[in-house]
């Protein structure tokens, strides 16, 4: 298995005036997330809009991703949907790309299967597509408990990790505190990454990176280095990009904060507005901020 950890930024997925994907900005955006030293990339999840792509579209986005990557950096495949029959031809419509996993949400449209389902789901689905599986554990109403993780993990071979989302570092240190030394946690605490590296995740894997991916290395490495004094200055200052992005429209947020650094990430797939006037004079304030030079946004 490729070794995960570190700063892995989820990729926006770039949508043309067409409302198709621009594959040509995927290549560009997976090129600047490498040239900011990220440590890996994921395609596909809820910042790239994965949610929105049909199974043809998801399967070529995660092909391009791995192709421009060239074996520098691993890349994830994202999963959201909502049976584990969707899941399972995703997973293996992508099995033979080199994805270094599958990061995948919980089944989560109204209804929560229950405990022994929901690690049934992870089970037929990393048997069936036989490509590690880290959950993402990001919906509200089938957020999984710490408790719940730990034992999936323990009890599913496949299952290698957990995307820790949401604003709970509680909940975090618990999954962290008894997480077995083989156990991938990575923190999606977009607004906490300073805390999440020093309990002890293995990485990150946020909208936030994405945003701001030289200054996430930078706080990644200063945590590393025990540069404590560098590591809390930086999360002051990702924690005002973080406010000022983090809003129903997060996609299209994170977009208009990669394209003012030469990252042109186009629209976001409709019916999700772009961001607003408001919203952009915060993002290029904070940008500012952590002293990013800014160009206009393409």
């Amino acid at each position: 298995m490729v070794e995960l950890q570190g700063v892995i930024p989820p990729a926006t997925t770039p949508f043309g005036a067409d409302d198709e994907i621009d594959h040509s900005l995927v290549r560009r955006q997976v090129e600047w997330l490498i040239s900011a030293g990220s440590h890996g990339t994921a395609v596909g999840g809820s910042t790239g809009e994965g949610h929105t792509l049909e199974i043809g579209e998801y399967t070529k986005l995660v092909e391009t991703a791995i192709d421009a990557a060239a074996g520098r950096i691993p890349v994830i495949a994202g999963i959201i949907t909502d049976s584990t029959r969707d899941a399972i031809k995703r997973g293996k419509a992508v099995a033979g790309m080199g994805a270094a996993a599958l990061q995948v949400t919980p089944v989560h449209y109204l209804f929560r299967p229950d405990d022994e389902a929901m690690i049934e789901h992870f089970r037929v689905m990393a048997e069936e597509t036989e490509v590690p599986i880290i959950i993402y554990n990001v919906v509200p109403w089938t957020y999984l408990s710490p408790a719940l993780l730990l034992r999936i993990m323990k009890e599913v071979p496949g299952v290698i990790g957990v995307k820790q989302s949401a604003g709970d570092l509680k909940l975090m240190a618990d999954l962290v505190m008894d997480a077995r030394p083989e156990d991938h946690i990575f923190s999606a605490v977009d607004a906490l990454m300073y805390p999440s590296y020093t309990l002890g995740c293995r990485g990150s894997i946020a909208a936030i990176l994405s945003a701001a991916p030289h200054a996430s290395v930078e706080l990644w490495d200063a945590v590393k280095a025990g540069d404590h004094p560098r590591a809390l200055d930086l999360h002051t200052r990702l924690l005002r990009l973080w406010n000022a992005m983090f809003s129903d429209n997060l996609p299209a947020c994170t977009k208009y904060a990669q394209s003012l650094q030469g990252c042109p990430a186009g629209r976001p797939r409709a019916p999700m507005p772009e961001a607003s006037d408001t919203q952009k004079a915060a993002i290029r304030e904070a940008l500012a901020g952590l002293n990013i030079q800014m160009e206009a946004a393409e």
